[in-house]
């Protein structure tokens, strides 16, 4: 940048001044601020090293140079790079460093809306002076306090701070006014544009829809006959137009799918108590898969035939959305409080959810952990990825500002520590 940017540069109509913070290689940039021995070398986060299992999490831009890719199997990733530094995930460290990291921005304003464990959006539009000494600032901070690279998107909405974070890594900072998005935007291949995934891209190429401004100018009648209302949409965010706020509350959203069901007897029964679950387990599957949902926790519901209720519940490290994985969870809980007492209704709830698109980093982490149990979990990541793109997560973190003692899925998953 030759200049700097005044604050009437960057704002629109709206007045705004959004950033999109994200944090380059995260877990391979942890590990690295924690080892200053690793620094420059290629390194991969992946499960089960010494028998060369498991998938890459992520890695350092050094290995990325030699071919190493995020799922790629560990030994395929080793063929590429016969020196590559394998180090298991370490998820204290990382949410240690998370926190620390959002601290900083909310250091400068309330109005930071976490997206993921190493992602986020920051409305800087009231802080007084002029924003790219501010975002310098920022990035300055966070890799001399934390020892960490991030590259910042900067503009007038969300989703062009997120197309502009991208543009630049690591350590970038771009700056996209809506008279670039012309220059800047519209070039880019179709597939490129957040919010596009790979069966979409596909759809939109079939029309000789290639790249941005090809969305940005093509009929909406064709467009909605297309991808429905969601077409509508892509084509007034290629356009530059998205008018969502950076919500700090967001992180507070509590979302399930449940179902229950009151038995015609009450049944002391053992098995045919946990075949009842088995069936509750299979709703709440197809539920979670109609709405391309997944979810960190699990809870019962027990009514006795007295007429009381309990309810028990557990957080995972891992996502539930098959029918197996959400029975095995749900049998060994009521297992485990069940006292014989015969049930007159019994439920199934899964609890903490994200968009399955959204949640492709947690899937990434933690599948590692039950790399034979979870194996499908692999396949489903590169299709996320294939469909989805990189860097599209959940919400969620403690609000430094209020509701000091709400959690949501982000903080149980990445804050808070599991037994």
């Amino acid at each position: 940048m030759n200049r700097l940017i005044g604050r009437t540069e960057l704002m629109s109509k709206s007045g705004k001044v959004i950033l999109h913070i994200d944090m380059n290689s995260f877990y391979a940039s942890v590990e690295a601020a924690h080892q200053p021995e690793l620094k420059g070398k290629p390194i991969a986060i992946a499960g089960n090293p010494e028998e060369r299992k498991g998938i890459v999490v992520t890695c350092s831009y050094e290995a990325r140079e030699k071919g190493v890719k995020t799922t790629m199997q560990v030994h395929e990733a080793l063929k590429l790079c016969p020196e590559l530094l394998i180090l298991r995930p370490d998820f204290t460290r990382y949410r240690q460093a998370s926190k620390a990291m959002f601290d900083i921005l909310r250091s400068y304003t309330e109005m930071v809306e976490p997206v993921s464990i190493d992602e986020g959006y920051m409305d800087i539009t009231e802080i007084e002076g002029n924003p790219i000494e501010l975002i310098k600032e920022i990035q300055d901070r966070i890799l001399r306090e934390l020892d960490l690279p991030c590259s910042i998107g900067v503009s007038p909405n969300k989703f062009l701070s997120k197309m502009a974070s991208d543009m630049k890594k690591p350590m970038g900072i771009t700056v996209i006014r809506k008279r670039e998005i012309a220059d800047k935007l519209w070039p880019l291949p179709i597939r490129e544009m957040h919010g596009v995934g790979e069966k979409t891209a596909e759809k939109l190429s079939a029309l000789s829809i290639l790249t941005i401004g090809d969305l940005a100018g093509t009929e909406e009648m064709k467009l909605k006959s297309l991808l429905g209302i969601n077409g509508l949409k892509l084509k007034s965010r290629a356009n530059g137009i998205d008018t969502r706020k950076v919500d700090p509350e967001s992180v507070y959203d509590f979302k399930s799918v449940g179902n229950s069901t009151t038995l015609p007897r009450d049944l002391t029964n053992q098995k045919e108590l946990l075949k009842v679950i088995d069936k509750l387990s299979v709703k709440v599957s197809e539920r979670l898969k109609s709405k391309q949902m997944l979810g960190y926790g699990l809870q019962i519901m027990i009514r006795f035939k007295n007429r009381k209720t309990i309810t028990r519940s557990l957080t995972l490290s891992h996502p539930l959305y098959d029918q197996q994985h959400i029975a095995e969870h749900a049998r060994s809980l009521f297992l485990k409080h069940w006292n014989g007492t015969p049930v007159r209704l019994l439920g199934v709830t899964v609890q903490d959810l994200a968009d399955k698109s959204h949640a492709y980093k947690q899937i990434n982490l933690f599948s590692y952990e039950e790399d034979v149990k979870y194996e499908p979990l692999e396949k489903v990541m590169r299709e996320i990825e294939e469909k989805h793109g990189k860097g599209i997560l959940t919400r969620g973190l403690k609000s430094a500002k209020s509701h000091q003692n709400a959690e949501t899925s982000f903080s149980k998953d990445f804050l808070d520590d599991h037994d």
